[in-house]
């Protein structure tokens, strides 16, 4: 498994598994997906307190006590700060997730604390409060945020003295727009709506890595973008490389993401232990530059 190295200089995978649609599976499935994720060079799993209502920490934690691996073995990445109708950024609510989190997790510590999305009540030095006693009482090694913007994150590192590690976007063929912001830079009128500004430089400028979710997702969660009719030329294209590759066309959008320089880590969702362990070999492709802007073409992007 290919690794990135991050700002605090640990090395990961670059395939990460997000434990979102785990709820509802019996300790021994979760403990079959833990075990083909470790067997296929994938230790990191993200997690979220919103994620099944808290049922996804919980079960991870309890198929984790049945298994034999040592903690220090696992990346454990959770977060906080999406409440019922409402964001919470509050040192309390900070706090208190975490300690909610590692009872389901059945752990000491989590290794990341991400902040889930931009709270417009958001007191940065509260945040930082928070951040410390979590360091200092050894709860959280490391943090970093999810769905942030460039000048979010400045506020939140003009309070602390935590790095922020992550941030966890979604991007894939079908959400390019970060790196389509970049290459439409001075083109006039036909230039697209820009939703993410310099985010991807930016975050490359500060270290800080980027966490792609739903890489297979159009919309927001409306599907695999290889069901939609749109993307049949994506679609086909993938499938001439991964066989090209010999591997699946999962693994193709994910070896698409690892060529970027950025060293973008890929979060997958699925459940499906073979889906897993496919998804793993985008290792070992190789895309060319002219094969990964054939692929972003096709879904419908441009070049000036």
């Amino acid at each position: 498994m290919k690794k990135i190295t991050l700002k605090n200089q640990q090395q990961v995978p670059a395939i990460a598994l997000g434990c979102m649609r785990i709820a509802g599976k019996t300790e021994a499935e979760v403990g079959r997906i833990i075990t083909t994720a470790v067997d296929s060079g994938i230790n990191f799993f993200d997690h979220a307190d919103i994620y099944g209502g808290g049922e996804s920490e919980r079960v991870f934690g309890d198929a984790l006590q049945a298994l034999s691996l040592a903690r220090d073995q696992l990346v454990i990445q959770t977060k906080c700060g999406i409440r019922k109708g409402y964001y919470d950024f509050s040192y309390d609510h900070i706090v208190n997730s975490v300690e909610n989190s590692l009872r389901r997790l059945k752990t000491d510590y989590v290794d990341y604390l991400l902040l889930h999305r931009p709270d417009a009540l958001m007191e940065p030095d509260e945040v930082a409060a928070a951040f410390s006693h979590l360091r200092a009482s050894g709860k959280v090694r490391f943090f970093g945020v999810s769905n942030f913007s460039a000048r979010q994150i400045e506020l939140i590192k003009q309070a602390t003295r935590e790095a922020l590690i992550f941030n966890q976007l979604q991007f894939g063929l079908a959400h390019s727009e970060l790196v389509e912001n970049g290459i439409t830079v001075n083109v006039g009128e036909k230039r697209p709506y820009n939703s993410t500004g310099d985010l991807l430089d930016y975050c490359r400028f500060e270290k800080i890595t980027i966490q792609a979710w739903s890489p297979f997702q159009y919309g927001m969660f409306q599907g695999l973008f290889w069901e939609n009719p749109e993307y049949a030329e994506t679609t086909k294209l993938l499938d001439t490389l991964a066989e090209k590759n010999h591997v699946s066309r999962s693994a193709m959008v994910v070896a698409w993401i690892m060529r970027h320089p950025a060293g973008i880590q890929t979060i997958i969702g699925t459940t499906n232990c073979e889906r897993i362990a496919s998804i793993a070999e985008a290792s070992t492709v190789s895309l060319s530059r002219e094969e990964w802007y054939a692929l972003y073409l096709s879904a419908g992007k441009w070049l000036p």
